[in-house]
């Protein structure tokens, strides 16, 4: 990532250094997930869709403890492989949107409490900035090289109440109180960064 753009990295010392967490990303772009793998702190290993594990790419990604997942379906298999990480205490990586969008953290789905408040694990918000702006000239698809992609990390916070409590109105509010805290983070790097 260095290599090819510019990345400025603003808060990494707000990754706890050791234990069990979660990153919640933003999701503009194809470069996001990269860009925060290869400027993250910690190894993360990313819930990715599993149309992305074809080809070469499929290998090299479980090799490195990339998470692939079933979107259709509840995936057992990938649910457990991600609680497994944080059980070890791994970083986990999530996009809460679930797809790429807008990366506003607008639409948020459940996954991301539930890992939350089923693990105890406190998240990370993460915005990354700038990874959509402009077209490369050589790829369209990817910024240009050497441009400057911002990846702010937010203080880290408790998704659930403190009662313990696991049922669907537990993980509801959960996904309210994570989505203010997602999005407080935003506009918060937003003015930080100037994007």
């Amino acid at each position: 990532m260095y290599g090819l753009w510019k990345p400025r990295v603003l808060g990494a010392w707000r990754v706890p250094a050791a234990g069990p967490v979660i990153l919640a990303v933003n999701h503009a772009h194809n470069l996001d997930g990269p860009m925060l793998m290869g400027t993250a702190p910690r190894p993360v290993h990313f819930l990715i869709k599993q149309e992305a594990f074809i080809g070469p790419l499929g290998p090299f990604l479980r090799r490195i403890g990339q998470v692939e997942v079933d979107r259709s379906t509840a995936d057992r298999t990938a649910i457990t492989r991600a609680l497994g990480v944080l059980a070890d205490g791994g970083v986990l990586g999530i996009f809460p949107e679930g797809t790429r969008g807008e990366g506003d953290f607008a639409s948020l789905r459940a996954g991301l409490a539930y890992f939350a408040v089923r693990s105890g694990a406190p998240i990370v918000p993460v915005a990354v900035l700038g990874s959509g702006e402009r077209k490369g000239r050589l790829i369209s698809g990817l910024p240009p090289l050497r441009s400057r992609v911002d990846v702010v990390f937010g203080e880290a916070f408790e998704a659930g109440d403190g009662s313990g409590r696991r049922t669907r109105k537990a993980l509801d509010e959960a996904t309210v109180r994570i989505q203010e805290r997602l999005t407080g983070h935003l506009e918060n790097a937003r003015r930080t960064t100037g994007r």
